[in-house]
């Protein structure tokens, strides 16, 4: 049963049908972010500290996120983005640059004028592993998740300092549970064999992990809850999938936000990788990649 619903008020408006972005690293969460702050009457976040510390340390303890079916995770995300949310002097110097650059911000801010704003919505990186605390935060959330190639997403991932620094043994502090999806752990007994697995292995299974959960929220959520966006798509039709989100959450989403000349074509990634590399992802994520149409690389 869900919750009665929660009022929440930001900046004298009443937040209703705010749209997250859900994705795994590398998966075209940035694109949409940015076409969503460029579009008229949104405001979107990305990487604010205040919802960023807390979406991974439950990232770290999944226990918090089922612990009374989530009702007191569910009220710190929800004031956590009620913080990220506000427009006030000064706030966007607190943004992170994925979030400036996303709104095209060269000054101090704000990014968007407050009284235009009708929709907010977040695109933080690993928001994914709160969908359940957003839905119950927020019951007419609108949620869009992102799907792409795991092996350009493996070699990209491979290429981020950002992401690689939580697999170092320093990130897995005494607190950190498992099972855990955030690592694509499914078995406490799995943890040794995790961290002896060479990095391309470790990131398929954040990847892994990601569509999996993405494919649990299609089998939960009613179809106008819920879009599924491949990168594939973002990249060879901005203009249609531009037309795909604006039908999805009934406002007009910018076309020309979605060109990007920054946006790696699909499949160019996956050439780092290397042939070794490229086994152990088929390996590792065969089940996921053959379900989503992704073709294993020819074998030698």
């Amino acid at each position: 049963m869900r919750p009665p619903p929660h009022i929440l008020v930001v900046n004298g408006i009443k937040v209703r049908r705010p749209v997250f972005v859900l994705a795994a690293p590398h998966s075209g969460a940035d694109l949409v972010a940015r076409a969503l702050k460029r579009s008229p009457g949104f405001h979107v976040t990305v990487g604010r500290p205040a919802v960023t510390n807390v979406v991974y340390a439950f990232a770290r303890r999944p226990s918090i996120v089922v612990r009374n079916e989530g009702a007191g995770a569910s009220r710190v995300l929800r004031d956590a983005l009620a913080e990220a949310w506000q427009i006030v002097p000064g706030a966007c110097q607190e943004c992170a640059d994925a979030c400036r650059a996303a709104a095209g911000l060269t000054g101090i801010g704000p990014c968007a004028p407050a009284d235009t704003v009708a929709r907010y919505g977040d695109a933080s990186p690993d928001l994914l592993y709160s969908a359940p605390l957003l839905l119950r935060a927020f019951p007419d959330a609108r949620f869009v998740q992102l799907i792409r190639d795991g092996r350009d997403v493996t070699a990209d991932m491979m290429a981020d300092p950002a992401c690689m620094a939580w697999f170092k043994p320093v990130m897995l502090s005494e607190g950190t549970e498992f099972p855990n999806a955030f690592l694509g752990i499914n078995r406490d007994e799995h943890v040794q064999r995790w961290k002896d697995m060479p990095a391309a292995g470790k990131c398929a299974l954040r990847w892994r992990s990601a569509v999996r959960l993405n494919a649990t929220l299609r089998r939960q959520l009613p179809h106008e809850q819920l879009l599924t966006l491949r990168y594939e798509e973002l990249t060879a039709s901005p203009a249609g999938a531009a037309r795909k989100l604006s039908e999805f959450l009934e406002s007009r989403v910018s076309k020309v936000a979605l060109y990007s000349a920054t946006a790696a074509r699909p499949g160019s990634a996956r050439p780092r990788l290397g042939a070794q590399d490229t086994r152990l992802v088929e390996k590792v994520a065969r089940e996921e990649l053959a379900r989503l149409g992704y073709v294993p690389a020819a074998q030698p």
